[in-house]
């Protein structure tokens, strides 16, 4: 049986890895510092942790599921006890991008990231349509880096990729530069910011006199409509005057060069900010 070391498993991502774990195939050694996240392992899950020796004796993988910030740290304070071969899963790409994974290349580094459930899905239970992270009970989308190691790991590290962000629909295999561009640039530094925009401008019509639940519903809908439109979920076009609107509001609200959010230095910038 391939054993699992997860540290940080009392912690919000470690807890919901935790979960899925239980039941699989693996057997899962749980490492939490916390006397909070013990507690809710145990009476939650029924789940005792153990200590940091006791779960890196012989174990095949280890899950690093503490924050970026602190990923170098933890990763350092166990490389030396860890078997050539050992596989070391990330569960982003900021930390290993960095490069703050300490060098050692009998190890395998695998990271692994969830898309997240799509706006555009088939989920008709409410639960699944309410779990908007992924994990639980919605459908969701994978992607993956083997950041070193032999090619043969990948088989491995997707497996468990797969059970841990369960239930998987596609998953993609990219390197960890591309899980960079795709986090932070794509998701957070344009997404995230252009949804807060919309989120501004929502408030400026609230300001202006609209209802605010009137131009909460407006919004919504219409981001359904054009998201749908726009990403090619559905066959349709804009009216003229829509068209006339979107040439007009791109220039007066982007910059003429915010693709450079996506050059090498830019992203490797915007990791540095966050780790």
């Amino acid at each position: 049986m391939t054993a699992i070391a997860l540290l940080g498993a009392g912690g919000k991502m470690g807890y919901r890895l935790a979960k899925n774990l239980m039941g699989s195939r693996f057997e899962v050694r749980h490492v939490e510092v916390s006397d909070a996240g013990k507690s809710r392992l145990e009476a939650e899950l029924g789940l005792s942790c153990v200590d940091i020796n006791t779960a890196l004796a012989g174990v095949d993988v280890v899950i690093l599921a503490v924050p970026d910030t602190v990923i170098g740290k933890v990763a350092a304070s166990i490389v030396d006890r860890l078997v050539a071969g050992t596989m070391v899963i990330a569960l982003d790409a900021a930390a290993p991008f960095a490069g703050h994974l300490p060098v050692r290349p009998d190890l395998t580094y695998f990271v692994t990231h969830p898309c997240h459930p799509p706006i555009f899905n088939d989920e008709t239970d409410m639960q699944a349509k309410k779990d908007h992270f992924g994990g639980l009970y919605a459908k969701q989308h994978i992607v993956s880096a083997l950041m070193q190691g032999p090619e043969t790991a990948y088989t491995l590290g997707e497996e468990i990729a797969k059970v841990i962000w369960a239930p998987v629909m596609r998953s993609h295999r990219v390197t960890v530069e591309q899980l960079a561009i795709l986090e932070p640039g794509l998701s957070e530094t344009v997404a995230a910011s252009l949804l807060m925009v919309m989120k501004q401008a929502m408030d400026e019509c609230v300001t202006r006199g609209v209802p605010e639940q009137a131009a909460r519903d407006f919004l919504l809908g219409h981001m359904n409509v054009l998201g749908a439109v726009i990403f090619g979920e559905v066959q349709g076009v804009f009216s003229d005057a829509c068209n006339k609107a979107i040439e007009f509001g791109i220039p007066a609200l982007m910059r003429d060069d915010w693709r450079k959010v996506f050059e090498p230095s830019e992203i490797a910038e915007s990791i540095r900010r966050i780790t």
